[in-house]
């Protein structure tokens, strides 16, 4: 299997993709607020996972370089952070339903363009916002979650939702150190997809606003996981999901 790297245009975002179009695994990874899809081809090269990583860029230019999935308002984020590390469950940002649908039309291009046995969506903090809110109000099928430093929103919406975590794999970590968005932030949203009956694989680390090494490495072996139950030789902990009953929100 080759680890090319190649750009694409895939339901009109730029995308990096990593990896082989045949690969058994698909995983659409979303990057944080102010960054690129450069910022984690690295660890899509690195993971060593028989996998196709899809890495769009945002749509949204953000003020210090990179891009976003919505605008931030980053004169009230700072004076917010300055305050300490937060917790954004009560929001709502203004753009949530365009990126949301912006999501929802790349992962149906991708599975039309790439019908793999598992699929798995997910991103780093403003990216993986968007990722459970894609999974929780979508309709597209997946086979797995990523949530990295990332925290609730839109909460009283999401509760709503929450039921249609049942069975999914998920992963979740965040940094103990974490002074962007708080460490308790990320244990309460872990406990939201538990409470949804997600299989949730939770990595608590000593570090701050970041993806480092030892997530990667949890990160391969939840993907490994995810394979090897494609693959039909291992399967997972929860009865109810397997990869080739794949997960779909509206059941």
């Amino acid at each position: 299997m080759t680890n090319s790297e190649r750009t694409l245009e895939i339901a009109g975002l730029r995308t990096t993709a990593v990896g082989a179009p045949d690969a058994p695994l698909v995983v659409v990874l979303l990057h944080g607020y102010a960054m690129r899809p450069a910022d984690l081809t690295p660890f899509a090269h690195s993971l060593g996972v028989p996998a196709l990583f899809l890495l769009p860029q945002g749509p949204q230019p953000s003020a210090g370089g990179g891009h976003g999935w919505w605008d931030i308002d980053a004169e009230a984020r700072n004076a917010a952070v300055s305050r300490g590390p937060r917790d954004l469950a009560e929001q709502c940002p203004p753009g949530l339903g365009a990126a949301r649908d912006r999501v929802a039309q790349f992962v149906e291009a991708v599975a039309a363009e790439y019908p793999p046995h598992c699929r798995v969506v997910g991103g780093f903090s403003q990216g993986g916002m968007l990722s459970l809110d894609f999974v929780l109000r979508g309709s597209s099928a997946v086979d797995g979650l990523i949530l990295m430093s990332a925290s609730r929103i839109a909460r009283s919406d999401w509760e709503l939702k929450r039921d249609r975590l049942r069975g999914l794999p998920v992963f979740v970590s965040h940094g103990r150190a974490d002074q962007d968005l708080a460490f308790t932030a990320g244990e309460a949203l872990r406990d939201f997809v538990l409470a949804g009956g997600a299989e949730v694989s939770w990595l608590p680390f000593d570090g701050g606003h970041e993806i480092p090494l030892v997530v990667w490495r949890a990160l391969r072996k939840f993907l490994g996981a995810l394979l090897r139950c494609s693959r039909k030789e291992t399967r997972l902990a929860a009865p109810v999901h397997r990869c080739d009953q794949r997960h779909n929100p509206r059941s």
